[in-house]
């Protein structure tokens, strides 16, 4: 019998391969997974991102079609909005789903809060292309499009899907999700908080929940700190450092009104935001209108950003919800002094007045605590230390959670 016979046969789904925490998680969820034992597959459903060329060696992609591009530049919208109109008229998906869109978005007009990408992740797993081989496990890493399609359209023996989000905040119901996740053996929600939200909705599923946190690789963290990039500015004063999409999740508008009574207090801040998104325009304008155009900086994405949380004095998170963010544990890794907003989740990852602080989401809490951080530096190294040691993910020990299904 040859070794191809023998090997279990792993299929991850994924809604894209950008530069986002959950993508960085998958990358070393496959470094966990002995190529000698494991057939690992990856389907990503947009067919796009800009982190492909990060996928390891042993990783067999399965997409007929890539675009390594980024789902949130010009072109990679353009190029986003032309697949799910080709899925929509694909298998008459659009014919199928109409009844479900109009459903959906009654209930989100209701609720105040039209999301459209949850409404399109249905037509683009409907309209993917389809797999025919056959799996032993296949893992659904994020929810919405990959766990729709894997409940659906995945031949597995067995399946597990990935939560890293707060299921409820995210705007996430059954309704939208067509009880998908009853299909699914295993569900892997990445804190205690994003389990307790998930299970609020599907309490039957208590039973095959279990906490999977995020892997972080320490080592190559700290590796690439090293490495030549970070801030170029010249800038003397003190840098404030946030990492995360441009979305109305992560509450930026706050931080640039933070900023702008910072800037009023006669001390040397400047603020840079690492990330990309649909509300640059609307941040760009916020900025501009207030006169921070040198003192609240968007940088965009970066391939490594970890030269920039090394060389920054304060990272700075805020957000209005979150699952367990992959950006706070990087920052802890390589000693940022740190400043939270309060939000479900936060102290399974902060200890306010030990590794950090934790803050109300309003400018003038953010502006009191960033002043009164920045005249303490001996506090601001008490940080530092903590951060730096606390403890990390044991990356095998959670690999193994999601292999045991194959037992």
């Amino acid at each position: 019998m040859c070794m191809e016979d023998i090997m279990k046969k792993i299929l991850f789904v994924i809604n894209t391969m950008g530069i986002g925490g959950g993508e960085r998680g998958i990358l070393e969820l496959f470094d966990q997974i002995d190529s000698e034992k494991y057939e690992v597959s990856l389907f990503v459903l947009t067919g796009q991102g800009e982190l492909i060329g990060q996928i390891p060696d042993k990783v067999h992609l399965l997409n007929t079609t890539y675009f390594p591009i980024s789902v949130l530049d010009h072109s990679g919208k353009i190029r986003l909005i032309r697949t799910v109109i080709r899925s929509m008229f694909i298998r008459g998906t659009i014919c199928k789903r109409m009844k479900y869109i109009v459903r959906n978005l009654r209930e989100m007009t209701k609720k105040g809060k039209i999301q459209k990408d949850k409404l399109l992740w249905k037509v683009l797993s409907d309209g993917a292309q389809r797999l025919e081989q056959e799996y032993d496990l296949a893992v659904a890493y994020l929810e919405g499009g990959s766990a729709y399609y894997v409940a659906s359209y995945v031949k597995a023996r067995k399946k597990a899907a990935f939560i890293h989000i707060n299921y409820e905040l995210a705007g996430y119901s059954r309704e939208l999700d067509e009880d998908c996740y009853i299909e699914f053996d295993r569900i892997f929600p990445v804190s205690e908080s994003v389990k307790e939200s998930f299970l609020t909705f599907y309490p039957e599923c208590r039973d095959r929940t279990d906490v999977f946190y995020n892997l972080i690789n320490r080592d190559k963290i700290m590796r690439k700190a090293e490495e030549e990039g970070g801030f170029s500015d010249g800038y003397n004063g003190f840098r404030i450092l946030t990492v995360g999409r441009l979305v109305p999740q992560k509450a930026l508008p706050v931080a640039i009104d933070a900023m702008k009574i910072l800037k009023a207090a006669d001390r040397a801040f400047r603020w840079y935001v690492l990330g990309e998104g649909e509300s640059r325009k609307k941040l760009q304008e916020q900025i501009q209108m207030l006169g921070l155009e040198e003192d609240f900086i968007l940088l965009g994405t970066v391939e490594n950003p970890y030269p920039y949380y090394a060389q920054c004095d304060l990272y700075v998170h805020t957000t209005y919800y979150e699952g367990k963010s992959i950006a706070i544990e990087e920052a802890q890794i390589l000693g940022c002094a740190m400043l939270v907003s309060e939000h479900s989740g936060v102290r399974e990852q902060i200890e306010d007045g030990v590794d950090g602080k934790i803050c109300a989401l309003n400018p003038q809490d953010i502006a009191k605590n960033i002043l009164e951080m920045a005249q303490d530096q001996k506090k601001l190294a008490c940080y530092r230390h903590a951060a730096a040691e606390r403890r990390q993910t044991d990356n095998q020990r959670e690999a193994s959670k999601l292999l045991e299904l194959l037992k």
